[in-house]
């Protein structure tokens, strides 16, 4: 598993950060995650906090932002990791990040439109990912000009020894990589480590996940596509 491959790493803060210190808890959370995650050169950063207020995941997206530019910070391949707040453009080109990540669902925003988002706000960049589920997810997706597609899930998730979300299949993922054409496409959902050889196979481009990303980092032979 020594070849290029990109890595997404997701965000779960809220856990066993609730109580009146759950903020400055988070923080720190998510601080500690971001330099565990730059040392080991994950790719991508995505801020997915659906159940936060948006103050805080202003607040959390902006403090990030301050750490990921310090030039003491590792840097991938000599790149920035690359930080995306989930679904807010306004609160993403507040802070200073570096895009979003969309779902492709019916009536969400689409790249372009985020990307208006971001230049009315004085940025001429702005890296749109987006999640699919399908395989006209994924083309909707290319013609929509996302920068990337995360496709899943992959791989069933069990809770208590329960299949809870069925997995699609290195199959389904394979046939997901030849629709999504020069669009980089990204594995997720369910992923464990011996699971990322089988996804690269499959002609991804590399993985994304929350518990994937939970323990030490999967070593790349190299980083960044352009």
């Amino acid at each position: 598993m020594d070849r290029f491959f990109l890595r997404c790493a997701i965000t779960d803060l809220l856990g066993s950060n609730d109580g009146p210190s759950g903020r400055a808890a988070r923080q720190a959370q998510l601080q500690s995650d971001l330099l565990r995650w730059t040392s080991d050169g994950v790719n991508l950063i995505q801020l997915r906090e659906k159940n936060l207020e948006p103050s805080e995941v202003f607040h959390l997206a902006r403090s990030a932002m301050n750490l990921l530019r310090d030039p003491g910070v590792p840097k991938p391949n000599g790149k920035r990791t690359r930080f995306l707040l989930n679904t807010r453009a306004d609160l993403a080109a507040a802070a200073g990040a570096d895009g979003v990540h969309l779902t492709s669902r019916s009536g969400e925003l689409l790249p372009d439109q985020v990307r208006a988002v971001f230049r009315s706000a004085g940025f001429e960049q702005c890296f749109v990912s987006m999640s699919c589920h399908s395989l006209p997810d994924v083309e909707f997706s290319c013609k929509g000009g996302a920068d990337l597609i995360l496709f899943g899930p992959v791989f069933e998730k069990r809770v208590g020894g329960r299949v809870v979300v069925p997995g699609v299949g290195p199959s389904a993922l394979r046939a997901a990589v030849e629709r999504a054409g020069t669009t980089p496409l990204l594995a997720l959902g369910g992923i464990s480590t011996p699971d990322v050889e089988a996804c690269l196979q499959a002609g991804a481009a590399g993985v994304a996940g929350i518990r994937l990303f939970a323990g030490p980092g999967l070593t790349p032979g190299s980083t960044e596509r352009s």
